[in-house]
This record gives C-alpha cells, structure tokens and sequence, in this order.
C-alpha cells in the first residue's frame, strides 16, 4: 500500500469549518494547516461540501488524545488500568491494541499510525440508498430533470406524500446533492447538475452583500413601509410581487408575477419592449382576468418599467407598493420565483424567442412543483383550494 498518508481527521474538519463560515479556501486552509493545494482539492472532491462532521467526534469512538494516552501507558499499566483511566471498556482498549498495532510487531503501538488507520476505515466507501434502489433513483432522475426540474428538498419532500407506507422511498436532500456534487458518489448522471437551480457542479459558500443607501425616487406612500400589515403575514390572498428577468444587453424581459400566499407564477411575454407602457399593458391584462378577491396589491423594485403605476392602479384597481433601493429581499418570493426562471431561461439570452405557449408551460411546471411553505403542497393545488372555497365577502369565484 503505497501513497502519501492522509490528514488527521481533526485537520480536515478544521478546514471544513472555515469554509462553513464562509472564509475563502486560501484562508481555510491556513487556519487548517495544510497548503492551498491540498486544499482545493479537498474542495473540488467533495463538490464544496463537508465529507467530515464538522461536530466534534462523540465518545463512542476513541480520540487522538485517547490513543497517545494508550500509547504512553502501554509499556507500565496493565490494559484494565488504562481502560479505568480512560473510563472505557477493557475491551475497547483490547480491540484498539488488536486492530492498530503493526501486524509485524504487535507490542509497538503508535497513537498516529492508529489514528490514521482508524480514519481510513471510516473512509471505507458505503453503498449509497440511490445505488441500491433502483426504483428510488429513477423517481429522482425523472423529478430533477426534464420540465419538472424539482429541487432536491422538494423531490426529498414529495416522497413522503407520494410514498407514504413505503420506506425503501426515502431519501434526504443532501444525499441528493451528494450524488451530484461529491466525486465517487454519484448514481446520478453529472449532467443533471445543469438542472440545479445554480446550475453548479460545485456546491458555493454564500455571500452578503450589504445594501446600499440611496434616495427614494418614489413618494413616501408607495414605499413598502406604508404596505398594511396583511400583507406581511401572507394570511390574506391577492397580495402580488413582480420584477423582470432582463436577457442579453438588456435587450430583452419576461414579466414575472408571484402571489404571495399560494407562490403561484403569472408570465408576462415582453417579446418587443419592456418599456413602462408595454409593462403595465401586460401587467393589466394578466391581472383582470383574476377575480377581485385575487387583486388586492402589488409590490414592485423601483425600476422605471413601472413609472406608470398610477395607470396601472385604475386599470386594475391593484394598490401598488415599490420596495427600498437594492432591497430584493423584500419581494422574496419573487426573487426565489426569478432564480428558478433562470434554469429555463439563462442570463445572457436573447428572451424574446420564448413565446407566450413557451411561457405558459414554464409557468405550469414551477406551479406544479411541491413547495414547503405550504406544506409540500403545490402553487397549483393551493390556488385551486382558495377558488374552491367560497368566502362571502371577497367575491372569490369557485372553479368549474
């Protein structure tokens, strides 16, 4: 057995750690102690996640310490003398003499070599529940890809509404991120990673940036702040977000509407222009065809595809709000909607070759897709049980 000897496991998990905390690898590797080579392989073997707890080791297996203290008492103390010092089981310190001193010399028992052994053995690879169940693994391919394009937490979710007395149909969403992202463990095709809302092969640390101060360009009463407070707490329906994806050279939009309560898509197909008329023609025509009970407010980025909200306001009696300069997080729910749009319709594109047809079945799949703000259930199905259920005051329509 040749090749150089790996790392303590208490090194790795010490990079692994800064990564977690968002440091670069250059920096997480100092703090470890290994080179910035090493260390970037280590990343780019694990796809950017963790193949170590990053918790400190439990007291079923024993230490490094632990193994040094053994070491040190090996010559002069008899094994239940060492094992009351440790306060462990004669027989995990037979076991540990038994399977970590060298084969050649069992008298010789080194604390590193036993470590490093010990850790190789954890290493031993596993069989994944993708490789052994087949059933489970095509569920998983269909649902990640094609124009479902599930996330895996949503796919990890789903089975348990799908399969609900069926075990064998189990799985967790890091496992899924684990086949695609970390090397030897795959099981499903690489390639599928292109359906991953990122589209990475490699799983990134995230980032904040802080917000810049600017003035507001609208008057004070169409900020978010004066919104009533109905609509923060999503209890009641017909309060809406939108935003455009711009393509390539800014040349080109799709429209996106998000209703907060249900999370169901509207697309608005902006195939000429994305100017302020063209917006808010689309916007009107999209939002009258809803019952009343459905058009209650809309909140907007201070954009000046909007400049004509108050039109908008009378075309489709919507109260319209615009949150604070760079705060995308105030239409959060839009902003999740725009980054899963951008697996069907990538930046740098030229967006108006998508038709109205195209448009409809993007928006179909993401409200088809199970959510877990509302219970694994889908935008679809929520929005059917709202119109399904008379309200007497709100003028809601039931479905035919």
């Amino acid at each position: 057995m040749g090749g150089r000897p790996r790392f303590a496991r208490e090194v790795e998990r010490r990079f692994w750690r800064a990564v977690a905390a968002g440091v670069s690898t250059q920096d997480a590797a100092g703090s470890a102690g290994v080179s910035h080579t090493r260390a970037k392989q280590w990343f780019a073997q694990a796809g950017g996640m963790s193949p170590v707890s990053l918790d400190e080791p439990c007291g079923r297996y024993l230490s490094m310490r632990e193994r040094e203290d053994i070491a040190v008492w090996r010559g002069h103390l008899s094994m239940r003398e060492i094992a009351r010092r440790l306060g462990r089981a004669p027989s995990t310190v037979s076991r540990e003499l038994a399977r970590n001193a060298p084969p050649t010399r069992p008298g010789r028992y080194r604390a590193t070599s036993a470590q490093a052994q010990a850790d190789a053995r954890a290493r031993r690879p596993k069989p994944t529940r993708l490789a052994e169940r087949e059933r489970l693994r095509e569920y998983v391919h269909k649902h990640l890809g094609g124009p479902a394009r599930w996330s895996p937490e949503q796919i990890s979710r789903r089975l348990m509404a799908d399969f609900p007395h069926d075990e064998d149909m189990r799985i967790s969403h890091e496992a899924i991120y684990q086949a695609l992202y970390v090397q030897g463990r795959g099981h499903l095709r690489r390639d599928l990673t292109r359906c991953l809302r990122t589209g990475r092969a490699v799983r990134r640390p995230r980032r904040r940036v802080d917000a810049r101060q600017t003035r507001p360009r609208v008057p004070a009463e169409l900020l978010i702040s004066e919104r009533p407070p109905e609509v923060g707490d999503r209890a009641v329906p017909g309060h809406w977000e939108g935003d455009l994806i711009v393509g390539k050279d800014n040349g080109s939009a799709i429209g996106t509407l998000v209703e907060r309560s249900t999370r169901f898509v509207i697309l608005l197909h902006l195939p000429d222009d994305h100017g302020a008329t063209a917006v808010r023609d689309a916007i009107a025509a999209a939002i009258t065809t809803l019952p009343a009970a459905l058009r209650r407010s809309l909140t907007w980025d201070q954009g000046v595809e909007l400049t004509q909200h108050a039109q908008l306001k009378i075309d489709t009696n919507l109260d319209i709000y615009f949150c604070d300069p760079h705060s995308p997080w105030q239409r959060g729910s839009n902003e999740n909607t725009n980054g899963l749009l951008r697996q069907y319709f990538p930046k740098g594109t030229d967006l108006s070759v998508h038709s109205p047809q195209d448009l409809a079945v993007v928006a179909a799949g993401l409200n088809g897709r199970p959510r877990k703000t509302l219970d694994w259930r889908t935008p679809a199905e929520a929005l059917n049980d709202l119109l399904s259920t008379p309200h007497p005051n709100d003028g809601v329509a039931t479905t035919t």
